[in-house]
């Protein structure tokens, strides 16, 4: 039971940093699946088939597998401060240098790197975050820092159809806009991070000496009792096979998850006859209702301490909405069935993150959590695929969906298989 400086230090904390952190990853994610609103025009003007966006959309997630791990071991080791400034800055670069992509090569190449450039971030955040919330307020911060990805999609959505209005001016399509403008936010708060974030409690200067010492104890003590349990350094947390089963529950989750940010323009153009601006707009239904849902299931997960069901019952609804969406043709229904598979793929994705800072700690858990996040966003790679060459072949965006939702389910038996309370600590 956190006692009254505990809970006013907790409070401190979540005001200081959670609102800049979502910040962060607005623009992260924002940079990321900003090609899903830019191919609109840009696959017409390149002359880019359906399976070379799925291809070049996808790839990012192959940088990012190869370098998420290395980078997350540097943050443990540099400190978040510096690591993440280092990190934003990069991929601001790499992301308005889409704007002069001509060849699927470039478009192949760029997207790459920038995976190479974002990766460490996120999993840099979650380990961040496990130095600053105990286990039992973790899943609320996690899925308010997480609101980020949906409200990118409502930010993104209506700045996209304004960018597209741009088409033409100084000679640069609306496409390009896209990517030239929405590069800005990355570069200045990469800039910010370096004055405005601490690396750790016993260093903020932002609380005073007893707030330090309070939630340093907090840590410390759950920290010692990871160890006291189970004591596995980073070569052990990597190869234990409950890490892997949770690569694997991830890894079908971000299926889902990346199908929609890459693809939900798209499919919401096919449901009827919308141009790209009022497609843009209407993009934002689904992250409306997601980043809704994610905040209260983060909060009730946190009340009732249970985690396994919550990602299972998401996962499920996840699956449900991508089937409907399948077979849904009138544009309303299709649009509010899409809403419903984002509502559960959101929902799901940061209660699974309040479980890996509950049971490793230390290096080997900036190193296995960048494993778990590295792994299952390959699944960012195969689902924004699946979906271009499915629809190449059929012409149709119901076969992958539906396949999509095979994946989900997956999720479902993945998070009903695992225990309920972990028996894996790591050590420092």
């Amino acid at each position: 039971m956190t006692t009254a400086v505990d809970s006013a230090t907790l409070r401190r904390v979540s005001r200081r940093l959670i609102p800049f952190l979502f910040l962060l990853y607005v623009a992260a994610y924002l940079d990321r699946i900003n090609v899903g609103f830019a191919q609109l025009q840009m696959k017409s003007a390149l002359a880019f088939s359906d399976s070379v966006y799925g291809l070049g959309a996808g790839i990012f997630f192959i940088g990012y597998f190869l370098f998420e791990v290395p980078s997350n071991l540097v943050l443990a080791r540099i400190g978040a401060r510096v690591w993440i400034a280092r990190i934003m800055i990069t991929w601001g670069l790499v992301s308005g240098a889409m704007a002069f992509v001509e060849t699927p090569t470039g478009f192949y190449a760029l997207r790459f790197l920038l995976g190479a450039a974002e990766a460490g971030f996120f999993p840099g955040v979650i380990y961040f975050l496990g130095l600053w919330f105990p286990a039992r307020e973790r899943a609320a911060a996690v899925s308010r820092f997480m609101t980020a990805t949906a409200i990118a999609g409502v930010v993104g959505a209506p700045l996209s159809a304004w960018l597209f209005t741009l088409d033409g001016v100084h000679g640069f399509a609306g496409w390009q806009w896209i990517f030239v403008a929405e590069a800005v936010p990355s570069l200045v708060l990469g800039v910010a991070v370096i004055f405005y974030l601490t690396d750790r409690p016993d260093a903020a200067a932002w609380l005073s000496s007893e707030q330090r010492a309070a939630l340093a104890r907090i840590m410390r003590a759950e920290a010692d009792a990871i160890a006291a349990t189970h004591r596995v350094d980073l070569r052990g947390a990597l190869l234990h096979p409950i890490v892997w089963r949770l690569c694997a529950l991830y890894f079908t989750l971000i299926v889902g998850f990346y199908s929609i940010s890459f693809w939900s323009p798209q499919i919401i153009q096919s449901l009827g006859s919308l141009d790209r601006v009022q497609t843009s707009l209407v993009s934002a239904i689904p992250y409306l209702c997601a980043a809704i849902a994610m905040v209260w299931a983060g909060a009730h997960s946190d009340r009732t301490g249970e985690r396994r069901l919550h990602i299972a019952v998401a996962a499920f609804v996840g699956a449900f909405g991508m089937i409907a969406t399948a077979y849904l043709r009138e544009p309303a229904l299709g649009v509010a069935a899409l809403s419903v598979a984002a509502v559960g793929i959101w929902s799901a994705v940061p209660v699974f993150w309040s479980l890996p800072t509950t049971f490793l700690s230390g290096t080997a858990a900036a190193g296995a959590i960048a494993l778990i996040n590295s792994f299952g966003n390959l699944g960012g790679f195969v689902g924004p695929y699946v979906i271009g060459r499915v629809h190449d072949a059929t012409d149709s965006y119901s076969a992958s969906l539906l396949v999509i939702a095979g994946a989900l389910f997956g999720s479902v038996a993945l998070a009903l298989s695992l225990r309920r309370t972990p028996a894996v600590a790591a050590g420092r």
